[in-house]
């Protein structure tokens, strides 16, 4: 391990209101998507595993990230798109909440687990399945202010 590594010091920050977003897909075969949509995987139910699954991941994000300071999380939404024109399920993750630190980490973890699930979901009747594209659309609050990447 490297000597440098170290959770920052965040004491001297205000507690300051703070959201996050975040997004990813999971491309699928149009079929596959059609079975996603009509809750007929073999499994169950995609979008509503992928959302218990996404909000437990965002509230978990701390013990899963070594740096990551524990933030309380004040609401977590979890928003799926059915795109037929690119054949995959869009995945909004939201956090909010009161802190010195900000909800980054918390809305793509998110936001990666519930892609995750849909793919677990989807494995067995789709090979191809692929998760694309996480990254933060946005966040408010703390010394930054607003930043709106998309």
């Amino acid at each position: 391990m490297r000597p440098n590594l170290r959770m920052v010091d965040v004491s001297k920050k205000a507690i300051t209101e703070r959201k996050a977003t975040a997004r990813g897909s999971v491309v699928m075969k149009p079929a596959t998507l059609k079975a996603v949509k009509e809750a007929k995987l073999p499994k169950g139910d995609a979008l509503a595993a992928a959302k218990i699954a996404g909000i437990m991941a965002a509230k978990s994000t701390s013990s899963l990230l070594p740096m990551c300071h524990p933030v309380l999380i004040e609401e977590v939404t979890i928003d799926f798109e059915m795109n037929p024109g690119t054949d995959s399920v869009e995945i909004t993750c939201s956090v909010k909440g009161s802190g010195k630190t900000g909800y980054e980490m918390e809305a793509m973890t998110g936001v990666a687990v519930a892609a995750l699930t849909v793919y677990d979901m989807c494995k067995s009747i789709d090979a191809g399945v692929k998760i694309n594209n996480i990254r933060l659309t946005r966040k408010s609050g703390g010394k930054s202010g607003t930043v709106v990447l998309e």
